[in-house]
């Protein structure tokens, strides 16, 4: 939906109050049959992203090898377990979000970076493509200091290509990772239960500089 002034980010005086009861969603991932909720198995890492539309987001990396499970929520604002309609609100200050469970010794998290940076525009602000509104900012949460610094030195190496090519200045926020809410069941997995429906993903065509980390 187009908005008729720029959208702006909601405070937390000003956010809706939430609720204390999670929403359920199912207890095992449609494509990869794998839980969609902790305990993962022994080894796996978490990676936290949103880059637009989730549903579009969520394919990108259930279709990626190496990926244990993903599920889709809210993440990055202030409203306790909060529902679609809330979140799209503008009033939760949380943007859609995609939670990845991987295994590092089958894919690094350099490659999620480079799957998260070439698969949208993080140069667009409070929208992607035709879809506008705070819950469509780019950001990256992060679960430890390591990730912090990946994502950051990626960042800065995707925008000076960016740069290059014409584009704007890199609006990632990258920050740590707060709470994530899971999004009602219909959403998980959507693309893969709705082949044909909507995706407003789309990259710039520039790639994510590789090989950035070989020393760490």
């Amino acid at each position: 939906m187009w908005f008729s002034r720029t959208p702006e980010m909601v405070d937390q005086q000003n956010a809706l109050p939430g609720r204390s009861t999670p929403i359920s969603v199912p207890a095992r991932h449609f494509v990869l049959d794998a839980p969609l909720a902790p305990p993962f198995p022994e080894g796996s890492q978490i990676a936290y992203v949103a880059m637009g539309c989730f549903w579009g987001a969520e394919r990108v990396f259930f279709e990626t090898p190496g990926v244990i499970s993903t599920a889709v929520g809210y993440q990055g604002g202030f409203t306790p377990n909060p529902t679609y309609e809330e979140v799209c609100s503008g009033r939760t200050g949380h943007t859609e979000a995609v939670q990845v469970v991987f295994d590092p010794t089958a894919i690094s998290y350099e490659r999620i970076l480079s799957l998260f940076f070439e698969n949208h525009d993080p140069t667009q602000g409070f929208r992607q493509g035709n879809d506008v509104g705070t819950q469509y900012r780019s950001a990256i949460y992060t679960c430890t200091p390591s990730q912090a610094e990946m994502a950051t030195i990626a960042a800065a190496a995707f925008g000076e290509q960016l740069e290059l090519r014409g584009f704007g200045q890199v609006t990632t926020e990258i920050t740590d990772a707060g709470p994530f809410y899971f999004a009602e069941e219909y959403h998980q997995q959507y693309l893969a239960k709705n082949p044909s429906g909507y995706c407003g993903l789309g990259g710039t065509g520039v790639s994510c500089p590789v090989g950035l980390f070989e020393t760490r």
